[in-house]
């Protein structure tokens, strides 16, 4: 099963860091040294708001078929995902950098009223 494609609310987007140790020397020198050439830790936050139950169902479908937090999915081909946003959409799918995602945390659904939901997807970028 895809993510589902619902033009999101709203979105967070942290594009991570590189992968950095740093050792301080007693006498205050520091050395860095980079340990990879692509950024890690991206994180994708979606919130949908005022969307129908059974639009809401979805995410949950999709949470379960990608086994929750273990599996990792694609959002190239997710354009819902990116409406909206008038950068480049490769920042927020990871299209061209290998990037994938899988949920950091279960999706959270809020009822409003009767048929109406809130939803909140919390993604983090693996390669």
């Amino acid at each position: 099963m895809n993510y589902p494609e619902i033009r999101p609310s709203s979105r967070q987007i942290d594009p991570g860091g590189w992968p950095v140790k740093t050792y301080n020397a007693q006498d205050g020198a520091e050395v860095r040294l980079l340990y990879g050439n692509r950024r890690t830790q991206m994180k994708l936050g979606l919130a949908y708001q005022n969307i129908s139950d059974s639009e809401a169902e979805l995410f949950f479908q999709h949470f379960e078929s990608v086994k929750g937090t273990f599996e990792t999915f694609d959002l190239t081909g997710n354009t819902a995902v990116s409406a909206g946003w008038d950068g480049a959409s490769s920042v927020i799918t990871g299209q061209g950098s290998g990037n994938r995602w899988r949920y950091d945390a279960p999706p959270t659904i809020e009822n409003v009223r009767p048929g109406v939901s809130n939803v909140s997807v919390s993604l983090v970028g693996v390669f």
